[in-house]
Order: structure tokens, then C-alpha cells, then sequence
């Protein structure tokens, strides 16, 4: 019994395999047959265009842009070679379908999508990408609607790459993402015969909360630098009076003092009281040695 179902396996497997070539040679031979039929039919209507010309020649003439490529199916085939244009070209109207294909950049814009970045920001994106066909062959045969396919590609891409940064990422690389982004869409779409120029995010929507706590915190900080700063100029100033002073003659001094009353403005809440320079003599000679006892102590 095991024998014999071996040997039935291996029949199957032989006849499978001979269906196969079978189907193979069957394919190649149809196709074969429709070269010919497809060869036979251009030789014969290229032979009625030049008998009768006079009269066919308008109707197998085509003008196209200099910005246009033509691509032209006949007999529901591609025709090999580049595609036709710019300019005058000859075609068989009754065999071929020309599809004609705009060579200039185009530009769309992509709707606010909602983006969830890394640490868990919502954010509305929206962004403007250029492109433009550089093989209409394939922009015509590898896909059914290029405009659609680039804005999904564009949609997806976008919340991707944005989606796999932090908030403080996305705020100050916004060009080098966009750059990622333009490589990405650039690698998926050449195979449609299609070149991204440049992908630029326009706008970046935070929500209304966010922006009032990143607010406070800008504030908060301009706060602690100015503080900082103030703080700094103080000192330095307190040292520049320091040396000022240290150098000031018995004289100076007494015109610094009488200089520093008649700056103070007059006022209801301020008293100013002027003592004589020659009673403060006797408490500025022990003011250091007092000061160096209580250092001591």
C-alpha cells in the first residue's frame, strides 16, 4: 500500500508538472500568435495610410506641448521606446490610444491631520509637497491614479515620521524632518515614475492648554535671566565702587558725600540729616578693628 501510493504521488506530481509546462508553452505560443496578429495589423494600416494619404494624413497627425509626453498603447500594448513628444508624431488611430502626461511640477496641499508624537502630544500637521513625472510609462501603467496615490503616500508618511519625534523634536528640526520625509516619499514613489522635489511642513496647531503652559514656562525663564542678569550687574558694581573708593583722598571723599546729598531728591517720606565729615572720623578708624574682632570671635 505505502508503495503504491508512492508511486500515485509521484504520478500527480508528474502530470502537475506537465500541466504546468503544458500551460507555459500554451501562453507563450497565444502570445507568440498575438505579436504576429498585432504585426500583421500595423503592416497593413501602415500600407492604407500611405495608399490613401491625402486623406488619412490629418487623422494620423498629433501636435503636443513642449512640457507633454504622449504614451501610446497599441493593440493595448505600450509601444517600446521613449514616449512620444514634444512636438509633431504619427500614430495609428485606429489601433492606438494615446494617454498624454504633464511633465510640470505640480503642488497640493495636505489637509490638518491629526499626529500623536512620541510623548503623547496631540498636534495638527499640515504640509505642502511638489512633484513632478520623470517616466510617463510608468506613471501611466504602475498605477490607476497617481494624484490620489502621492496625497495618501504624503498623508501616512507625514504621521509617521512626525508621530516617531517628541514635541521639542518636531518644534526645532522642522527641516530635517521634512528632509526625512521628502527621502521617504522619494523612495516609494520613483518606482511610479514619479520625483519628489521638496515636502515643506507649513504649520504646526498646538492645543490651547499647551500653549499657555509653554507660555509660562518662556516667561518664567526671561524672568530668571533677567533676574540673573541684574543680580550680576549689581555685583560688578559693587566691586567698580569698591575700587572707587579704596582710592579716594580724605577731600575727595567729602566732595563724593556732598555730591551723593544733592542728588537725593526732595521728597515728604525722606529725611536727610548732614553731619559733619569730622564727626564721622572718629567711628571710621575703629569700624575695621571692631570688624576684625567680631571676626575673630
Amino acid at each position: 500500500m505505502n508503495r503504491g501510493n508512492r508511486v500515485g504521488a509521484v504520478c500527480d506530481e508528474l502530470t502537475v508538472t506537465n500541466d504546468g509546462g503544458g500551460s507555459r508553452r500554451s501562453s507563450r505560443s497565444s502570445s507568440g500568435v498575438v505579436e504576429v496578429l498585432g504585426a500583421v495589423l500595423t503592416l497593413l494600416s501602415a500600407v492604407f495610410i500611405l495608399l490613401s494619404f491625402p486623406l488619412t494624413g490629418w487623422m494620423c497627425a498629433k501636435v503636443i506641448h513642449e512640457y507633454e509626453r504622449a504614451v501610446i498603447f497599441r493593440l493595448g500594448r505600450v509601444v517600446k521606446g521613449r514616449a512620444k513628444g514634444p512636438g509633431l508624431f504619427w500614430f495609428i488611430p485606429w489601433l492606438d490610444v494615446i494617454q498624454t502626461v504633464d511633465l510640470r511640477t505640480v503642488s497640493f496641499n495636505i489637509q490638518p491631520q491629526e499626529v500623536l508624537t512620541a510623548d503623547g502630544v496631540s498636534l495638527k500637521v499640515d504640509a505642502v509637497v511638489f512633484y513632478r513625472v520623470v517616466d510617463p510609462s510608468s506613471w501611466v501603467t504602475r498605477v490607476e491614479d497617481g494624484y490620489r496615490a502621492i496625497h495618501t503616500l504624503t498623508q501616512t508618511t507625514l504621521r509617521a515620521a512626525l508621530g516617531a519625534h517628541t514635541l521639542t523634536d518636531v518644534l526645532t528640526q522642522r527641516t530635517g524632518i521634512a528632509r526625512r520625509i521628502e527621502e521617504t516619499l522619494h523612495a516609494t514613489s520613483i518606482l511610479w515614475g514619479v520625483q519628489v522635489e521638496r515636502v515643506e511642513i507649513k504649520d504646526l496647531s498646538l492645543p490651547v492648554n499647551l500653549q499657555r503652559c509653554m507660555a509660562s514656562e518662556a516667561e518664567a525663564a526671561r524672568r530668571a535671566r533677567a533676574k540673573m542678569i541684574v543680580a550680576e550687574g549689581e555685583v560688578k558694581a559693587s566691586h567698580a565702587l569698591k575700587e572707587a573708593a579704596s582710592g579716594l583722598s580724605p577731600v575727595a571723599y567729602h566732595l563724593r558725600y556732598l555730591q551723593s546729598l544733592s542728588s537725593v531728591q526732595s521728597s515728604a517720606s525722606i529725611v536727610v540729616f548732614s553731619l559733619p565729615a569730622e564727626l564721622l572720623d572718629m567711628f571710621i578708624p575703629h569700624q575695621p578693628q571692631d570688624l576684625n574682632v567680631s571676626a575673630g570671635r
